[in-house]
């Protein structure tokens, strides 16, 4: 047998954390990387999560806001239309664009199923056979994740997150299992798109993550969609007249009938987004000694990382990109002998839900923050507390909170909700990663009239001893 082709760097999975894992590590400097995956170049991201629900999104939200603006005439939604924008924005389903970028990065592609088949090296199964690569320093995981669908679904052949994004036939009636961010924003585009959707939620609130406030101001939000909303709900049984997978997007086979402790209902098609998890299985783990809770743990030999959904962190795109790119560096340093650096400490993870209304979170809840430090101040406004943010829509739904360590005068957590929200995030971001004082943050001045001003509603809400140096 030949020996093994020999690579600097391996990454399995060329989704965004992959990409930007191997595009890191070689940049500026001599290494070369392979990127192996099984899949679209792009991963899930690309083209069955973040672009195609945002695509379908957009229009719905312009919609909207339309709709609660005098003067304007409310557009209608053109279920066609709205379909075709989401096919242009995950081209088609076609990689070729991602392929050329990763060429023009001087990273070589490998397609097929890669698996560690030793220290240091991966087996991929390629078309024209295997194909074994050995990495000099290291081998990073990238695989992702995958859904969680319970065993009582399965035999009913349910929706999982890629056939709501990838939704070609329309269910009249749909039944969505779960309260996270995939189970609510499926429910606002597919209640735009003419499913009369049903919510069933074993919590007794929508996204468990989020301040108890935005939770509640997304539920009313769906609710005025028409979306029926129903929380502390448990599924006893799902069953499907004549399933059949019928492809992707397409309701797969007869009714639905779910048993629920709220009673019996039937639906064309149910979506089952109860979570994800990092997909580690049939990657060869085993071959190098090691098992999922081991890597869970981490537990791996210092060649092995792990970056992306698959590390276990935040499930989000832009975490596993930043992420990537902190390790890709480190990979380079480590390979060349030098100093590996490291990122800050704390480093706060944001999120945005788009829903209607928007959630801008990042940091800590109030009641993390309280478990976390010795004394916390809050200071909460409604959205239209500042007029920017209220000529944004009339009768806008929304409000933001600020979370306030009194020992150091920093912000440490911040959520906004209402029309947008999801913009006024960032500056959270900055302020809790930069470390700012609220008494400095008063001197950033918001520009007027913009819904930045509900910063300034914020911090003239926090107690007057915190607003001086």
């Amino acid at each position: 047998m030949a020996a093994p082709e020999t690579v600097d760097v391996i990454v399995l999975g060329a989704g965004p954390a992959g990409e930007n894992a191997a595009q890191y590590a070689v940049e500026g400097t001599d290494l070369t990387a392979l990127l192996v995956e099984g899949e679209l170049l792009g991963g899930e991201c690309s083209y069955y999560a973040c672009m195609p629900s945002k695509a379908l999104l957009r229009p719905i939200e312009v919609a909207a806001t339309a709709a609660h603006l005098p003067g304007v005439s409310t557009p209608e939604l053109e279920r066609d239309a709205l379909l075709a924008r989401r096919d242009d924005w995950v081209s088609h389903y076609d990689d070729s664009g991602q392929a050329s970028w990763a060429a023009d990065a001087g990273l070589e592609v490998v397609r097929g199923h890669g698996r560690l088949s030793g220290d240091r090296e991966v087996t991929v199964e390629t078309a024209g056979g295997p194909r074994v690569v050995r990495a000099r320093h290291a081998v990073v995981l990238a695989t992702g994740s995958e859904p969680v669908i319970p065993e009582q679904y399965s035999a009913a052949l349910p929706w999982g997150s890629r056939d709501a994004t990838g939704v070609v036939e329309v269910p009249d009636r749909l039944v969505i299992v779960g309260g996270g961010v995939v189970a609510c924003e499926a429910a606002v585009w597919m209640a735009a798109l003419g499913s009369q959707v049903t919510l069933l939620v074993r919590d007794d609130r929508l996204l468990a993550r989020v301040e108890p406030f935005a939770a509640d101001l997304v539920r009313r939000g769906l609710e005025a969609q028409g979306v029926d909303v129903r929380l502390g709900v448990e599924i006893a049984s799902c069953e499907r007249a004549s399933p059949s997978d019928t492809g992707l997007g397409r309701v797969h086979g007869g009714p639905v009938t779910v048993g629920t402790s709220d009673g019996d209902m039937v639906a064309d098609e149910i979506l089952v987004a109860v979570g994800r998890r990092p997909r580690l299985g049939d990657i060869g783990l085993d071959a190098v000694g090691l098992t999922v809770d081991d890597v869970r743990a981490g537990d791996v030999p210092d060649w092995l990382w792990l970056v992306g959904d698959a590390s276990g962190e935040a499930p989000l795109t832009h975490w596993g990109k930043y992420r990537a790119r902190v390790l890709g560096p480190q990979i380079a340093a480590r390979a060349a002998g030098r100093p590996e650096p490291q990122p800050p400490e704390d480093v706060p993870v944001p999120q945005v839900v788009f829903t209607d209304p928007q959630v801008g979170a990042v940091g800590l809840t109030e009641e993390e923050a309280r478990s976390a430090y010795d004394d916390v101040v809050v200071a909460e406004v409604p959205w239209t507390g500042a007029a920017g943010a209220a000529l944004l829509r009339d009768d806008a739904l929304g409000g933001a909170k600020l979370v306030v360590d009194r020992g150091s005068g920093r912000v440490v957590g911040a959520t906004f909700v209402g029309p947008e929200a999801g913009e006024q995030v960032h500056a959270a971001t900055i302020a809790i990663t930069g470390r700012v004082p609220v008494w400095l943050l008063r001197h950033a001045v918001p520009s007027y009239p913009t819904a930045s001003e509900l910063w300034l509603r914020l911090l003239e809400a926090l107690p007057a001893e915190l607003r001086t140096p």
